[in-house]
């Protein structure tokens, strides 16, 4: 058994950018061609490393590697809940890779489990760093079926409480950096080494606490993981593998080497970061003398023959401890000259004082409700990673004082456990480690102190925002006034309620064909009535609903009219109080007005049954705005469309032979060279199953014709590859796909596109086995073989005919 061990800890990690209402990212244009940020690091760095590429001698790619399997890491609950939605293929490799790891490493698991959203726990009081901590345990075992052994801290940052506090919940480690090290000494020796950072992170230590009780630390090597983070170690994956060997000495000791960095150096901060850690582990897998492990099973293999002291309140990225983020220590990011962070502090207690303000109404409202209210806030996240009415149900029937509980009841505990919910968010430690108390961190947390704010209002008819208002309005700013101006305009128009919901679904049913069960991200609606009315491209719906948030369970009923007019026109009125009688009897009126095309008149009555709230598509969610948009102006861009290709279709001969000549092109005809030729590639990709091959032929002729250079391909690369990772998926079940996926793809390379195929490789590498090749006919396999040497593939297999599935001269 070798005693050198060699362990690479990644701490993945994104920033919330969920709208606080709606519970979902929306659009970010600056991460474009992708929707948002969380879409675009996940394709850079967390979908490539669960299935790195391992590159041959000839660079071609040999394998695929789930670099989770063989590594230490975190990744925080939110951002693995945001996986499981948006990319369900890549959360299961996460998944897979603990259970894998378990395998290899002696029944240990290499997933660490986190404090849930990421806050300063030294910072946090004792009652909120008892939640964050189960929290962080609950989502954990949830999906990973397994009790964690050890759990991140966010930005390391420690302190005596908080490990007692992990303790308490049967936390074993915790990683921390060299420089949070005060003192060690053997266990054997009575007297302590004062080390100031200069530990030896080669060995584990153990933590003795005032309780008594102790907890393992892990000190992770600060040169190697500063070289991988920022001095380009990782542009050669077996550098980084000879580095990280090299730190241990050749005695007979039981050594350790380790680092910790963050995960999104695999690839976001360092493209092609994911393949040189497969390469690196490949590597030491290869040296004889050099175990891969983790932490849980080091600690099992070698309990700690070495204690340690911490220093309070210290973390990993604020040489001054944990100030970064409660003063204006001097660290920052950048910034103009002369900027400060004198926000910090003042941020921080505006948020305290809310906190503080919560935590008595918490307590006075749920006296009558909940049996325990803190102790149903620490089970609150059951509910949270699953809010379906069975476990709303068994929840409340563990923690609600009544036996029977109202619907008001019900609406009011998860009101209260929401607010709670939000009262921690708030603390999300991105809001003070950047440079400017009006960046897009720092608003996201101020967006959920005011969701907090507002559900105590809605639960108490108090309204506590107008201090917290002007606590912000004495926050100094960078680039404004002060915090309180950039909050007025960006966090208060993302306030969403029941109403503003109403109004999309109203604007919604305008343009869905099967509208009567509506979901919008944490809301749905039931149509109870509806009408539907058309007359050339003007539209009018009439109707009555139930909207009900998904989170509370809270509803409200309401009853509206909305008319079309073409484009961007769109009037609609919606109100709270029309009976059924009352809705009814204004319809014939209202129908009859629009059949006539007396829209003023529609419009009148509009106003007159319907009162309460006027609404146009400004009203409307980013996401959704653009979705209605664009539906707007279908006819619209059809029409622009058809314009443009009959601009290129009856000048073609005229275009050609000016060219022929060495006659420059005019704007509008190269314009609608450009759409056209983009349009109709677009068009074949949206339906890559449809195997168009003489489309294919003409768009990559005309290419050659005019010599065409796209412009702006991200958007088409992106298409692309979409494209492609469908038809390898498809061709596995329809053999007959692959000669069209190889035509594509060498057609794609012609029009000088670079598509990123990790997906479709991915795919196929899985999916292409000795035995699915062996039974596919000469033909088909033959194509998927020259299929895979495009994608830069190498497979090899067994018993399947040499001469057909040789790919080594690929």
């Amino acid at each position: 058994m070798p005693h050198k061990y060699i362990c690479i800890h990644g701490h993945f990690y994104q920033p919330p950018r969920e709208n606080a209402w709606l519970e979902t990212i929306e659009i970010q244009d600056s991460a474009a061609p992708y929707h948002d940020w969380n879409e675009r690091i996940n394709e850079e760095c967390y979908a490539p490393n669960a299935t790195a590429r391992v590159l041959n001698a000839e660079q071609h790619i040999a394998a695929i590697s789930n670099n989770y399997a063989r590594i230490s890491w975190n990744m925080g609950p939110t951002l693995l809940s945001w996986l499981q939605e948006h990319d369900p293929a890549t959360y299961a490799h996460v998944l897979a890779a603990d259970q894998q790891s378990q395998q290899r490493f002696g029944g240990h698991g290499s997933a660490v489990a986190q404090s849930y959203n990421h806050i300063i726990m030294p910072l946090a009081n004792a009652r909120d760093q008892q939640t964050q901590i189960r929290w962080g345990i609950a989502d954990f075992e949830q999906r990973f079926g397994r009790k964690p052994e050890g759990m991140w801290l966010a930005e390391t940052a420690v302190d005596t409480d908080c490990l007692e506090a992990l303790v308490d919940n049967d936390i074993l480690y915790t990683i921390l950096a060299p420089r949070q090290c005060r003192a060690v000494r053997p266990a054997t020796s009575a007297d302590w080494r004062e080390v100031h950072g200069g530990v030896d992170p080669r060995r584990a230590y153990r933590c003795t606490l005032p309780s008594g009780r102790s907890i393992a630390l892990f000190f992770y090597d600060g040169d190697v993981a500063k070289a991988v983070a920022f001095e380009g170690l990782l542009n050669d994956g077996r550098l980084l593998a000879q580095r990280l060997m090299n730190s241990l000495d050749g005695g007979d000791e039981v050594q350790l080497a380790q680092i910790a960095t963050d995960g999104e150096s695999y690839g976001h901060h360092h493209g092609k970061g994911e393949m040189a850690l497969a390469a690196c582990l490949d590597d030491i897998d290869q040296h004889p003398d050099y175990q891969l492990t983790n932490y849980g099973e080091f600690l099992a293999l070698h309990p700690p023959e070495w204690e340690a002291q911490i220093h309070e309140n210290s973390s990993w990225s604020c040489v001054h401890g944990v100030e970064r983020w409660r003063s204006d220590c001097g660290c920052e990011t950048g910034g103009g000259p002369g900027w400060h962070q004198r926000w910090r502090a003042p941020l921080r207690a505006a948020l305290d004082r809310v906190r503080d303000r919560l935590v008595q109404v918490f307590e006075a409202e749920s006296a009558d409700l909940l049996t325990d209210c803190w102790t149903a806030r620490d089970a609150y996240i059951g509910l949270v990673l699953d809010r379906s009415p069975e476990r709303v149900a068994a929840f409340l029937q563990q923690f609600a004082k009544q036996e029977e509980v109202t619907e008001e009841q019900q609406v009011r505990i998860l009101r209260l456990l929401e607010m709670q919910r939000h009262a921690m968010l708030m603390y999300t430690s991105c809001a003070w480690f950047f440079n400017e108390v009006t960046g897009i961190e720092t608003l996201q947390v101020l967006q959920y102190a005011n969701r907090a704010l507002h559900l105590c209002e809605v639960l108490t008819g108090r309204d506590y925002h107008p201090e917290f208002l002007t606590d912000l309005e004495g926050i100094e700013s960078n680039v404004l006034p002060n915090a309180a101006v950039a909050y007025a305009a960006t966090v208060m128009p993302a306030r969403v309620g029941l109403l503003r919901v109403g109004m999309h679904f109203a604007a919604a049913s305008l343009f869905e064909e099967e509208p009567a069960q509506l979901e919008l991200f944490n809301y749905r609606s039931q149509l109870q009535s509806l009408r539907q009315y058309r007359a050339g491209s003007f539209r009018l719906s009439v109707g009555q609903m139930r909207i009900t948030s998904k989170l509370t369970y809270s509803s409200s009923d309401f009853s509206y009219a909305v008319l079309y007019l073409g484009q961007q026109a769109m009037i609609g009125e919606i109100c709270r109080e029309m009976t059924p009688e009352q809705f009814a009897a204004v319809l014939p009126e209202l129908e009859q007005e629009f059949r006539d095309g007396h829209v003023s008149e529609v419009i009148n009555l509009m106003k007159d049954h319907f009162c309460h709230q006027s609404f146009s598509v400004h009203h409307l969610f980013r996401d959704e705005k653009r979705k209605i948009l664009l539906e707007m102006t279908e006819r619209t861009l059809e029409i622009a469309a058809a314009s443009f290709s009959d601009v290129y279709y009856d000048s073609y001969q005229l275009m050609s032979t000016m060219r022929a000549s060495g006659l420059p092109l005019p704007d509008s005809y190269r314009a609608a060279i450009e759409f056209n030729m983009r349009r109709r590639l677009l068009d074949l990709l949206q339906t890559p199953k449809k195997a168009d091959r003489p489309r294919l032929q003409r768009i990559v002729s005309d290419h050659r014709h005019w010599n065409h250079r796209y412009k702006q391909t991200a958007l088409l690369e992106t298409t692309a590859a979409h494209a492609v990772h469908v038809l390898v998926q498809a061709a596995v079940r329809r053999p007959d796909l692959w000669h069209w996926t190889l035509e594509l793809v060498r057609g794609l390379r012609e029009l000088g596109l670079r598509p990123n195929l990790y997906r479709a490789q991915t795919s196929m590498m899985e999916r292409w086995t000795a035995a699915y090749a062996a039974s596919c006919s000469d033909e088909h396999r033959t194509a998927g073989l020259a299929l895979a040497r495009e994608l830069e593939l190498q497979l090899g297999f067994v018993d399947v005919a040499p001469a057909v599935v040789e790919l080594q001269s690929a």
